[in-house]
Order: C-alpha cells, then structure tokens, then sequence
C-alpha cells in the first residue's frame, strides 16, 4: 500500500475556499458536495443554512446575428444563441431586453386530435430534436404520439387516427391505441 500524503487535501480545501468564497447567508465555508442532480456548490453549515448554487453556471452564447432582423420590443438586432436548453433567437441587447424565441417551431397537422376533438395534433420536436405529435390544445388536452398521425378510422376498435411507421422495411399503418393490435401494409 502507498503512502497518502494528507497535506495535499488541506491545500486543496484552502483553495477552494478561496474560489468559492464564504457562504453568503451565513459566512460558512462553501464546499463542493453531491446531490441526485450532481455536483453543486453548498454550505459547509448544512442543515441551518440552506445555500446552494450550481457547480457551473449557464451561460448563453451568442453564435451568430441574424443580418436585418430586428427585436420586436427595442428594435436591437436579434442573434441566434446555444444556450441550457439548446437553440434559440434572442436580443442582442440581453439583459436591458428579455425578447426570445424558440427555433421549434409547430408544424400544424389536418388531423384532429382523437382525445379533446377540438384540437389538431402538431409536429412538435424535443430538446434533443427527436420530433413527436401532440395536440395544440395543450396543457388542456395531453394526447402525444410519436409517429406521424393519419385520419383514418381503426376498423377494430375505431379509434379516429392511426400513425405510419416503417417495420422491416415496409410501411404500414398501425393503431396506436396499446389494447388494439390492428396492423395494415401501405401499398
């Protein structure tokens, strides 16, 4: 077994007590600690003082500005960023102006949403850009589906929407309803 020179973990604390400064509550000392969510920045006085912040901040960063755009609240030009959640339009005039769009744009369907029937389902994509279906009539109707809707009536439990996939190699259409295992090839 070798030898564990402890000196070098006082430096260390030394050191990050110097980077992260004492806690702003209660002067404590900040340390790194472990939480389900990962690492963060906490009090040394844990549980009397609940400070905590993020071990790294998020930072928006400008890519590129978008040439004769401007913001609709304070006319600055508007830049596309890469931020937490992924890509989006800002105000190249952040923080004196909050304007931001997202570049996910729905994509509105003919079919009408089988669940609320007053709605359409909509093409819609996650923050990783995998894409799905769900009713615009959200958070009031939360009907999604992952593959792309078809109006058509399911001729074994008549369900008003089926959705195309591709199975080994071939299209077909598919109820998606989990009980129904309707299945039909597209020619």
């Amino acid at each position: 077994m070798s030898k564990i020179d402890h000196s070098l973990f006082s430096t260390h604390d030394q050191a990050s007590e110097q980077a992260f400064g004492p806690c702003p509550k209660c002067q404590a000392k900040l340390n790194i600690r472990r939480g389900k969510s990962g690492a963060f920045i906490g009090c040394s006085n844990y549980p009397e003082c609940d400070f905590s912040k993020p071990l790294h901040e998020y930072e928006n960063a400008d890519i590129k500005v978008i040439d004769g755009s401007s913001c609709p609240l304070c006319q600055s030009s508007l830049v596309i960023k890469k931020g937490r959640f992924g890509l989006f339009i800002g105000c190249s005039d952040f923080p004196t102006c909050h304007y931001i769009e997202s570049t996910n744009k729905a994509e509105e369907t003919t079919v009408s949403c089988p669940a609320c029937k007053k709605g359409h389902l909509s093409k819609r994509a996650n923050k990783f850009g995998k894409s799905f279906y769900s009713c615009d009539q959200y958070p009031k109707c939360k009907y999604v589906l992952n593959s792309p809707p078809v109006t058509a009536t399911c001729p074994e439990c008549q369900w008003p929407v089926l959705i195309k996939k591709v199975l080994s190699g071939k299209e077909v259409l598919q109820c998606p309803q989990k009980l129904c295992g309707y299945k039909k090839s597209v020619e």
